[in-house]
């Protein structure tokens, strides 16, 4: 199978500082509020989801969600989040730290389509 959403070596290293601090933890893919189109990250629970949310995967035992939405424009195409320096201005948890999350994004190839994980959905 192939995944949805991916993560580098560096953003890992920042999530297991995070996890070390705040305990379990999910992300969010902004929808252009705040910090642009940024992946956030909240204390698992913290951020409110609904039947409008798509979980893309796991990302470092994470999981990573983002709207119904914004999904349909981001369907064929695979995220690796990754980090920058700066502060970002949105409600992520890795503000203090003086490193952002952000993404890459690349599009499936048609033979990976075909081999995509499949999405879920909020279970209510």
């Amino acid at each position: 199978m192939v995944k949805r959403v991916l993560v580098d070596a560096e953003a890992s290293v920042l999530i297991a500082d995070l996890k070390n601090r705040f305990g379990e933890l999910m992300f969010h893919q902004s929808g252009g509020c705040c910090d642009g189109s940024s992946p956030m990250c909240f204390e698992k629970g913290d951020f409110k989801l609904g039947g409008a949310d798509v979980k893309l995967g796991e990302i470092d035992g994470c999981e990573f969600w983002m709207s119904k939405d914004q999904f349909e424009y981001w369907q064929h195409t695979q995220l690796t989040i990754g980090t920058t320096k700066g502060r970002g201005s949105s409600f992520s948890i890795e503000i203090p730290t003086g490193y952002r999350f952000m993404i890459h994004s690349r599009l499936f190839t048609d033979d990976e389509l075909d081999q995509l994980e499949p999405v879920a959905f909020v279970e209510e």
